[in-house]
């Protein structure tokens, strides 16, 4: 979202029933999307179950590589950065996740699980934290309480009471034309919603000291805190925006983040690699993020999923093609890490669909909405989940 559309949208928070000041105080759930299907066997690799090693003899992670973490998973040796959280109990996983559609297409596999729909029910409406924000924002939703992090409204936020799309903190301001002092710009708009005792002129006052609020970010806080260094492309960029709005405390709820390339179906690699690439990054963001935030990390929980996991066997072209079950991860205080949930030995679907046959993906023994719901219950103790996700039973999985 440009500047000017995103100064529409703020102008349209404000005249909204829910558009209030921001909060002071709260949580902040970070939600990441693999898009693709990443192999989370090579994420939280399986070392104690030889059918591993036997079904990928080419990509499995080597015992003497990978970072053992139990008596059963190790870490891929670039999650390395992560290794300190989880032994720490802040980074922990759940194994066999996964939405109940089996055809395997990325488009209807990501379409659900961001709606947070069943291929079975009627289909909810929405984005999933759309719902969310909408049922459960009263008048603490303002225009920086959900924020899509690029150039892109991801469908999990649809139907949001408010939500802004940006790249930047420094892409957001209030200016006037050329030669125009902006502060002159902004003083008379203060002057004009000042005299003015209406809703609409609370709502511009409000909108007005949350644009000064992100004008105080201009520039500043920029330098991550602590030594924490972000990976220098778009996914490492986006994390570090989101902790300067979690440290600004601008009233952040929901921020959405993606780190795509995990189609990995040709030469995905083990240790090094194709996708050794993509943890890297994917870890070193988030330890970053956690080292930035180390003053705050009562204050955020990041959830990471995907669309589907692969297929345990590696195919004729060292790849792996598409299969059902993965491990979503979270990381933050509120997490119960040091594990990873779901049942032992892992589960094996002998084919995907009927078009592949063979050994196919994990069962999906975890319906990803309880995950979702269970992290939604964390981060917001008392919110309406049930609605957001109606027609199935939300019991617990212990993540969180």
């Amino acid at each position: 979202m440009k500047r000017r559309a995103f100064v529409s949208k703020l102008a349209l928070a404000a005249t909204s029933a829910f558009a209030g000041v921001p909060r002071e105080e709260g949580h902040t759930l970070i939600h990441v999307f693999l898009r693709g299907g990443a192999d989370t066997l090579n994420v939280w690799v399986p070392f104690a179950d030889d059918r591993y090693y036997r079904l990928r003899p080419g990509l499995a992670v080597g015992r003497a590589e990978a970072i053992a973490v139990s008596d059963r998973y190790a870490l891929h040796p670039a999650m390395v950065g992560l290794e300190a959280a989880y032994k720490e109990g802040r980074l922990g996983a759940v194994q066999s996740v996964g939405v109940d559609n089996t055809s395997g297409s990325h488009f209807e596999c990501q379409d659900q699980m961001e709606h947070g729909d069943s291929m079975l029910g009627t289909p909810a409406g929405g984005g999933w934290l759309g719902r969310f924000l909408r049922l459960n924002g009263g008048d603490e939703v303002s225009a920086l309480s959900a924020v899509a992090l690029g150039t892109v409204l991801p469908e999990s936020l649809r139907g949001a009471p408010a939500v802004s799309v940006l790249e930047r903190i420094d892409d957001i301001a209030i200016r006037g034309a050329k030669g125009e002092d902006a502060a002159k710009v902004m003083g008379a708009l203060k002057a004009m919603y000042g005299a003015e005792v209406t809703l609409l002129g609370r709502r511009g006052g409000e909108t007005l000291d949350l644009f000064q609020r992100v004008a105080a970010l201009q520039g500043k806080g920029e330098a991550p805190e602590h030594g924490a260094v972000y990976p220098k492309d778009r996914f490492g960029e986006g994390l570090r925006e989101v902790a300067r709005l979690i440290k600004a405390r601008v009233g952040l709820r929901v921020a959405c983040v993606d780190l795509d390339g995990w189609d990995t179906h040709f030469f995905q690699g083990n240790a090094s690699g194709q996708q050794a690439e993509r943890i890297r990054i994917l870890s070193e963001g988030l330890a970053a993020l956690d080292l930035d935030l180390k003053g705050m990390r009562g204050s955020y929980t990041a959830m990471v999923t995907t669309e589907f996991g692969r297929r345990v066997s590696e195919n004729a072209s060292l790849g792996t093609d598409h299969g059902r079950g993965f491990a979503l991860m979270a990381l933050g205080d509120r997490v119960k890490g040091g594990q990873v949930l779901g049942g032992w030995p892992i589960q094996v679907e002998e084919e995907v669909n009927v078009n592949t046959p063979g050994p196919g993906g994990l069962h999906a023994e975890t319906d990803y909405r309880r995950v979702f719901a269970e992290v939604l219950r964390g981060c917001f103790p008392g919110a309406e989940v049930g609605r957001v996700f109606p027609g199935v039973e939300l019991r617990s999985v212990g993540l969180i």
